[in-house]
């Protein structure tokens, strides 16, 4: 009897090993979040990814496309280091645009963990060790703007002021959303009503044009922090709305439950049995929410300071990089400045996909995933 009953002997396992198994059979969702990992990381370590800093010029490379990197020279010898070459550069004599093509004679080598051009680790040292730079010459892997900037690294060091903002944005959010609906759908009465107008007022306003008026009224003397923390804020007010409503709706259906009266009987105050016992039952839909929320963040952060009415130079975000873009005539003759763009599609998808994974992972009525 007892080797049958060790047979079927099955595992316990909690909730949450439980839905990280349903979330790894997600194969999109572990690539996005595998991606996110990734860009993250380069973003929160772009002074030691990159070889170059923001502001830093190649006069000799302006509007120059991206550099091929080559571990075969033209005479066909394999070099075990990878390299590139220089650019001669001459004008075009239809257009009037700089033409570069490589020189076999200038070929630069890519050092790794070699020492560059000198920066400050997120203001608490000093350092000049980069991840991949070159000793002489230059290396642009994605080409250089109209002042010769190194895009490579404005790309990453923009993707730390994107990402944060998304962040940032969405953790208002998720506090004012959840705070206020919560407060609505426990207590109801006056505060209901109250919660209710204000969303009701949100919701009927339009969002962009709000957007563009509120940051165009920000003062011009603010300093970048200062934008940078008002484009948040503009951006989070409008965002928690729809998540108050539906996390009303939820608690409306909850507040009447055995456990929440217990916890109410056993003396538990307002904001614990909101946020111990009503708000985890209801994790599923935050999770979704706030992953799906982020994408959100970022784009209208790019919208803004694509208008032109958002981050403002010397700030390097997404949007102020997009803003070289506008013209029509830039896309045709120099289309690596689209690259940023490329970065926002790629991390909203991702966001968007891993959200997917992440609520049927911690719903238990999810089937999706499990084929």
């Amino acid at each position: 009897m007892s080797e049958l009953a060790a047979d079927f002997q099955v595992e316990a396992v909690s909730p949450r090993q439980l839905a990280w198994i349903r979330f790894k059979r997600h194969r999109l969702a572990m690539l996005s979040g595998g991606f996110l990992i990734f860009i993250y990381l380069m973003a929160a370590l772009c002074e030691f990814i990159t070889p170059y800093g923001t502001d830093t010029r190649n006069v000799q490379a302006i509007n120059a496309p991206p550099m091929s990197v080559h571990f075969f020279d033209k005479a066909g010898e394999f070099h075990l280091r990878p390299f590139v070459y220089g650019y001669d550069m001459h004008i075009n004599a239809d257009t009037w645009m700089r033409d570069y093509v490589e020189n076999p004679e200038k070929r630069y080598p890519i050092y790794f963990l070699a020492k560059g051009e000198r920066y400050e680790f997120w203001n608490l040292f000093y350092s000049d060790i980069h991840l991949f730079t070159t000793k002489e010459g230059y290396l642009h892997l994605f080409g250089t703007d109209q002042l010769g900037r190194d895009l490579f690294s404005r790309v990453f060091y923009g993707a730390r002021v994107s990402l944060s903002i998304g962040i940032l944005g969405v953790a208002l959010t998720l506090f004012l959303g959840v705070l206020l609906g919560g407060l609505a759908g426990y207590i109801g009465g006056l505060v209901d009503r109250v919660v209710q107008r204000v969303i009701e007022v949100l919701q009927s306003l339009p969002t962009l044009p709000l957007w563009m008026a509120l940051s165009a009224a920000l003062p011009v003397s603010w300093s970048s922090l200062g934008i940078y923390f008002g484009i948040t804020i503009i951006l989070s007010l409008f965002g928690w709305p729809a998540l108050a409503r539906q996390v009303r709706g939820k608690f409306l259906a909850l507040r009447e439950e055995d456990f929440v009266m217990s916890a109410r009987l056993l003396g538990a105050g307002r904001m614990r049995v909101i946020f111990k016992h009503m708000l985890p039952s209801f994790n599923s839909h935050i999770i979704a929410t706030a992953t799906l929320a982020v994408p959100g963040m970022i784009l209208g952060e790019t919208a803004l300071s694509f208008l032109g009415i958002g981050l403002r130079p010397p700030v390097v975000s997404w949007g102020v990089l997009m803003q070289q873009a506008q013209n029509y005539q830039v896309i045709v003759l120099t289309p690596w400045l689209l690259l940023p763009g490329l970065f926002v599609v790629l991390t909203v998808m991702a966001f968007n996909l891993l959200g997917d994974g992440l609520r049927d992972a911690v719903d238990p009525y999810s089937t999706a995933g499990q084929g």
